[in-house]
């Protein structure tokens, strides 16, 4: 019999850029081909234990926590996708060198368009320590898929291929 080989999805990009969406795209598509498959993101963490901080320091630290999070459920031989901002190249660094089986997909989307395009409202409150304004996102360098969202194509238009490329 096959060993069947789990996976520990990590998608991230800038706030609004359609991580959550292309995700549960992802979502069904991959539970389809490699069965049961656990979908968290980023804001569900931070509304279930209620963390408010939004300055760099208080991101990373909460970066680390979700890839020990993911980390745990890999462990678990469990197919996990997480979606999340987590901008830093030391919390991806960690994640390829500690989670077996890591794939990361990078949604890149231009700033300006995901303002007007008036993702989430997220730009126009008048928040503090927003990333790609106030913190600098460190964006990825070498992804395992890089997706370009310019809110024109709808996520089932992303390809079978792109998604089974892992």
């Amino acid at each position: 019999m096959e060993k069947k080989r789990h996976y520990a999805i990590w998608i991230t990009g800038l706030p609004g850029s359609g991580k959550t969406n292309i995700g549960k795209y992802f979502h069904k598509k991959f539970e389809k081909k490699y069965g049961p498959t656990l979908f968290f993101n980023g804001d569900d963490i931070r509304r279930i234990f209620k963390i408010k901080s939004y300055d760099i320091k208080s991101r990373r630290k909460l970066s680390f926590k979700y890839s020990k999070f993911v980390s745990f459920i890999s462990k678990q031989k469990v197919n996990i996708i997480f979606t999340c901002v987590a901008m830093f190249d030391d919390v991806r660094k960690y994640n390829k060198k500690h989670i077996k089986n890591y794939k990361e997909i990078y949604i890149s989307s231009n700033l300006k368009k995901i303002i007007s395009e008036k993702k989430k409202k997220l730009y126009l409150k008048t928040k503090k320590n927003m990333v790609g304004i106030d913190i600098k996102a460190e964006l990825p360098k070498k992804p395992d898929i890089s997706i370009n969202n310019n809110f024109k194509k709808k996520c089932q238009r992303i390809s079978k291929r792109t998604i089974f490329k892992i």
